[in-house]
């Protein structure tokens, strides 16, 4: 075991290093270019077809709604990620690593947007006349038979991605906030959670969908409030933490009470990094949802699905690393879920704890649920149909062992297959990206038109 965990430490320090960075970064940059910073400037459209895409179009293709898609793979990306990965970004490099997490996200939202162009463009049905795609479907039906053993390569890494960070690992969370908070047993918190996963995760898609358009706009609304009364106790230190932001951003950052100090690189690597685990731009998975959304045009799609790296970092990431700059906590020592709580206590005695408990338990929760879709049609592409309720009975017991267990070599495996997944699917839309400019230019050109 022990040589285990020192090959993928070896092989985790590896694959998130520089080329990685520059990979994620570059394919991030090199798309807004290509697209003429069209995401960024489309940010108040994308919202308004968010709006829109709560109605299904007549003779639009798909199974739920592109809103229920959006909700579905935001349940996937708003989770642990947003509360423990932030405060594990700030406690180890520093209050400038948000900074380089809002450069991913801006980035990223070019990167979403081809991830899901390409899915919806490419997506098949299946025999149960369902729809599907995402990167393996965009890499088989896009770039053709050679380079099919690449799609199988991100469904292997996906499918055995979402067993450690999208199941167990997140149960893993859940019970440890439970038990904190409230003092619950793991194997209580995990019984009463494999209950919950299995009810929603055996309906498919269709309850998965339904449940996150409803749970997934509440919970993300309900965690802003509670920020919201931290930043309001601490109002006065909002420009000083935007101050330290920017300036340890592009300078090393001095250790300081329980903090030991961070390198610029540091800094830009976790954030980079942690960005990435929160927000997906890059893996592909928001793709493999979009696709089953009903939609006529894959560029719809595609600006509605960019808004998931948007709301996900640059609001609700956002909220949370500055409740940990302006409580004054992030050089404590403390990281993840305890540094985030000990900010909510700073503000909120007595009561922030729960909150924070409770907040990461549902974000958690709508991991789980996201990540099964994501890891059935992954593994429903290398072995077919005939595995879907098998994985799904599956999923819901590891939902429990994860609650149970001891899971720091999971979290270590799973970061790495994170990145191994985001490999073959930056390197398709790179060779895609010719596809997806010319599918933005006549949708906007026929957008345009019909202005007139």
């Amino acid at each position: 075991m022990e040589l285990l965990n020192q090959f993928f430490t070896s092989l985790n320090g590896i694959v998130w290093g520089v080329p990685m960075i520059v990979l994620i970064l570059g394919t991030g940059f090199y798309l807004q270019i290509r697209l003429g910073f069209m995401p960024l400037r489309n940010i108040v459209h994308g919202f308004r077809m968010i709006w829109r895409s709560r109605r299904i179009e007549d003779k639009a293709d798909g199974d739920i709604s592109p809103y229920a898609a959006l909700m579905t793979a935001l349940s996937a990306t708003v989770g642990t990620g947003n509360i423990a990965g932030v405060a594990t970004a700030i406690a180890v490099g520093g209050p400038g690593a948000l900074f380089w997490m809002w450069m991913t996200a801006l980035l990223g939202m070019a990167t979403k947007y081809g991830e899901v162009v390409v899915a919806v463009k490419y997506r098949e049905q299946n025999a149960k006349g369902q729809w599907v795609g995402g990167p393996m479907y965009a890499i088989k039906n896009g770039l053709g038979r050679h380079w099919r053993w690449m799609g199988t390569l991100f469904a292997i890494f996906g499918g055995f991605a979402g067993f450690g960070i999208g199941s167990m690992v997140q149960a893993n969370g859940i019970a440890s906030a439970m038990h904190s908070a409230f003092g619950l047993e793991n194997w209580v918190t995990g019984l009463a959670l494999a209950l919950l996963v299995g009810a929603v995760v055996l309906g498919g898609i269709t309850r998965i969908g339904a449940v996150a358009e409803k749970l997934v706009p509440a919970m993300c609304v309900l965690y802003i409030a509670c920020v919201l009364c931290v930043l309001w106790v601490f109002a006065d230190r909002i420009p000083s933490a935007f101050a330290l932001i920017f300036a340890q951003a592009f300078n090393p950052t001095a250790a300081t009470g329980g903090f030991l100090g961070s390198t610029v690189l540091m800094a830009l690597r976790m954030g980079v990094a942690r960005g990435i685990f929160s927000n997906e731009a890059g893996l592909g998975t928001a793709g493999i949802a979009q696709a089953a959304g009903a939609t006529k045009d894959p560029v719809f799609s595609g600006l509605v699905g960019m808004m998931g790296t948007f709301i996900d970092t640059i609001i609700v990431c956002t909220m949370t690393g500055l409740a940990i700059v302006v409580s004054g906590v992030w050089n404590s020592g403390a990281t993840g879920a305890v540094l985030s709580t000990q900010s909510f206590e700073a503000a909120l005695p007595g009561i922030g704890k729960y909150l924070l408990a409770l907040s990461l338990a549902v974000f958690a929760f709508t991991t789980i649920l996201g990540w099964a879709y994501y890891g059935e049609k992954c593994w429903t592409y290398l072995v077919g149909p005939v595995c879907e309720k098998p994985f799904r009975i599956l999923w819901t017991v590891a939902a429990y062992f994860g609650a149970v267990a001891t899971l720091d070599f999971a979290w270590l495996v799973a970061d790495t297959l994170n990145a191994l997944m985001a490999i073959p699917n930056l390197i398709s839309l790179l060779l895609l990206s010719p596809v997806i400019v010319q599918l933005t230019r006549e949708y906007f050109a026929r957008r345009d038109g019909a202005a007139r």
